[in-house]
């Protein structure tokens, strides 16, 4: 299969074996914007104002601490309570109501983010943890820096495993001997398969049921034998790929990757 430019990332996470190449994405683009943040764009005056608008959730806040560089954090922070600050005031004087620009914040849902990226949190005029009295204060949860910019990517990978499962043949061969997704990227591709497949083309939708399947019983079988090793008659018994069982059901089930180390700067 010839290669182009917007789908190498896709074969990469393909290649590299993982339980869910969309959460080999996600690592590696939530590692990536965490070191952007922290690296010498947190001296550039246009970075640092989308930062302070957009803010962060607590899970990205605490990536930040953990990955180091106190002078990068400590710029983010003060021009970040700079604006919190100011944006109290504003309320206290009556100067920002519920719903308005500046208090609002909504994600947007998966559907809009594939059919053509998402709106700034910020835009919005409604709904989500941006509404009511504090709706500005809450609002960084769902505005996040580092989550907005993976979810105007994600919309990008979810398209073109679609384009390549329609257009290349061989990728498809490729998906179905790998070790299918965690379950909700899975709920994510299959929403997008069968919004965007032809009737014609939504016959591959039970090739991906297979996989998923498939893959789901080896983790059983996998946790099963973790648990049986612990019985006394199984004590001289091989793992055989049981041994980090644990975490990869945990990946399987939910996403992400429970046993990573902290992300620190190098």
């Amino acid at each position: 299969m010839k290669e182009k430019l917007y789908t190498i990332e896709v074969m990469d996470a393909l290649k590299a074996a993982d339980e869910c190449p969309c959460c080999y994405l996600e690592r590696k683009m939530e590692q990536d914007t965490i070191a952007f943040v922290l690296g010498a764009s947190y001296m550039e005056d246009d970075i640092r104002a989308e930062t302070d608008q957009a803010g962060f959730c607590r899970h990205h806040t605490k990536m930040m601490y953990d990955y180091g560089n106190s002078l990068g954090n400590a710029w983010i922070l003060k021009t970040r309570m700079d604006r919190v600050r100011g944006l109290l005031k504003d309320q206290a004087q009556g100067k920002i109501t519920p719903g308005s620009a500046v208090s609002a914040g909504k994600k947007a849902s998966f559907l809009s983010q594939i059919s053509g990226g998402i709106r700034h949190s910020a835009d919005s005029s409604s709904g989500g943890k941006g509404n009511g009295e504090g709706g500005w204060m809450k609002a960084s949860e769902g505005t996040c820096y580092v989550c907005r910019r993976f979810e105007e990517a994600y919309g990008r990978i979810i398209r073109t495993f679609i384009y390549l499962i329609q257009k290349e043949p061989e990728f498809l061969e490729k998906l179905k001997a790998s070790k299918g997704f965690c379950l909700p990227h899975f709920a994510d591709l299959l929403e997008a398969c069968q919004s965007g497949f032809s009737p014609e083309e939504q016959k591959v939708i039970p090739a991906l049921y297979q996989l998923m399947e498939e893959n789901l019983e080896r983790i059983q079988e996998d946790i099963n034998w973790f648990i049986d090793k612990f019985d006394y008659r199984n004590k001289d018994a091989d793992w055989k790929t049981s041994q980090d069982a644990i975490p990869r059901t945990m990946q399987k089930l939910v996403g992400g990757y429970p046993a990573d180390p902290v992300f620190r700067q190098k």
